[in-house]
């Protein structure tokens, strides 16, 4: 797999679904990675933001000085968690939560990344990509995003897809270090930072999976495209569900509808 065949499944994913923003491809890179040619090295930007970039068409680094989002660093493993999030009052302070021993217990369970293993994190529109990315992110619509997790259930052989999430850290954690980390799909619902930190829509969420799951989730996605996506698009039975009430009502006899 090279950067073309990215870019063929990347447009792939885009026509099957009918995204209106690119998928995401994220490399985690180390002290020894090469610096990637034509990407904005970014300062004061949360992680979220970055995304929100590259979905809309912008190559971009962000390391431990460009990062603003305390969480998202530690998580990355580029610097330790702020002690008012680690103790429970910073999500208090926020309003997310009403007990400070809850979110102790959020950041507690959070899957991270070790310190030094990551320097830079490079995000890039899929559709461009001039590299293999580690993680693929798509942020999109709740129905596109479903496909998407059914392609991965075909994918691995049919095994119920599980989801993690703390509806915190959703775009850094539930859909990238998770999957970095233990190599698998992850989903979330989005959460209080990306929702006020981008443009992310009330109707959409966020998945992220490791770029090797790629080829036969594009495969499987060609298939529903053939049929199952359009089909259900069209609202077949619910139509008909309409039709037979109004029917009903016609006749004089409402009680059916």
């Amino acid at each position: 797999m090279d950067s073309q065949d990215i870019k063929r499944m990347a447009e792939a994913i885009v026509s099957s679904l009918g995204l209106t923003s690119s998928p995401v491809g994220v490399r985690l890179l180390s002290k020894t990675d090469a610096t990637p040619e034509l990407a904005e090295e970014l300062h004061q930007h949360r992680y979220c933001q970055a995304l929100m970039k590259a979905r809309r068409g912008q190559s971009v680094l962000l390391d431990a000085t460009g990062i603003s989002c305390p969480a998202a660093a530690s998580a990355f493993g580029f610097k330790p968690l702020p002690e008012q999030l680690a103790n429970g009052k910073g999500l208090v302070g926020f309003g997310i939560v009403s007990d400070e021993a809850v979110a102790r217990r959020m950041f507690e369970g959070m899957t991270r990344i070790e310190p030094g293993r990551v320097s830079r994190l490079h995000l890039f529109p899929l559709e461009k990509a001039e590299y293999v990315p580690d993680v693929v992110i798509v942020e999109a619509g709740i129905e596109q995003l479903m496909w998407l997790a059914l392609a991965y259930l075909h994918a691995t052989g049919g095994e119920r897809v599980a989801g993690s999430t703390a509806v915190l850290q959703a775009t850094c954690v539930d859909s990238t270090v998770i999957p970095y980390v233990e190599n698998r799909l992850n989903y979330g619902y989005g959460c209080y930072g990306c929702r006020d930190a981008t443009d992310m829509g009330p109707e959409e969420a966020v998945l992220g999976f490791p770029a090797c799951f790629l080829p036969k989730m594009v495969e499987h996605l060609k298939f529903l495209a053939n049929k199952a996506i359009p089909n259900s698009r069209k609202k077949g039975a619910f139509e008909s569900l309409k039709g037979a009430a109004h029917s009903g009502c016609s006749s004089g006899d409402c009680s059916k509808a």
